[in-house]
């Protein structure tokens, strides 16, 4: 089945997925497979995530995110220093996704409505001093041998989790109209 075009204009649109977006942005660390990146907007799309912010200058493929991009709120800053100024700016809440050095897992851990979920790459992970300044480090279950998830997947489950937490208590998927 195909989708009918929208009858507004992509700034129109934009402005009321703005109005419906959810309180937590998504932090990525420049992943080496800039596909990834991709899959991940695209996915922090079907979240209504607040923002995407992508930490570093690697270039990214803009095809894996379907068109999404032209949708959502990219931030791009030139390194972990940055991010941390501009996360220390406005008081948000890490949660860095990194099992090594994991405080809790995701069942347990403290995921802030407004949290900021940070996502390190498929080498090296979330940079020491992100880790450092986190309100939380999370580990996801993993139940096989493999060290760990493929970011994009670790991503849609950080996503996912935040979901099921704010709306298991019957919110709808589309918040009311004076929120």
């Amino acid at each position: 089945m195909k989708v009918k075009p929208l009858e507004q204009s992509r700034g129109e649109v934009r402005a009321e997925l703005d109005r419906l977006r959810h309180p937590f942005r998504i932090a990525l660390i420049r992943a080496k497979n800039g596909f990834n990146i991709g899959a991940i907007v695209r996915t922090a799309h079907s979240f209504l995530a607040r923002e995407i912010i992508l930490v570093g200058s690697e270039p990214w493929y803009e095809r894996a995110a379907m068109g999404m991009q032209r949708y959502e709120n990219l931030r791009e800053v030139p390194d972990e220093d940055a991010f941390l100024a501009l996360a220390a700016e406005h008081g948000w809440k890490l949660v860095v996704f990194e099992k090594d050095v994991a405080r809790a897992g995701l069942w347990d851990c403290r995921l802030p409505e407004d949290a900021v979920l940070v996502f390190g790459n498929e080498d090296t992970g979330v940079p020491e001093a992100i880790v450092r300044a986190a309100h939380e480090v999370v580990a996801i279950p993993m139940y096989g041998i493999n060290h760990s998830y493929p970011i994009t997947v670790a991503a849609g489950i950080g996503m996912a989790e935040w979901a099921r937490r704010y709306y298991a208590g019957g919110r709808t998927v589309v918040p009311n109209a004076d929120v």
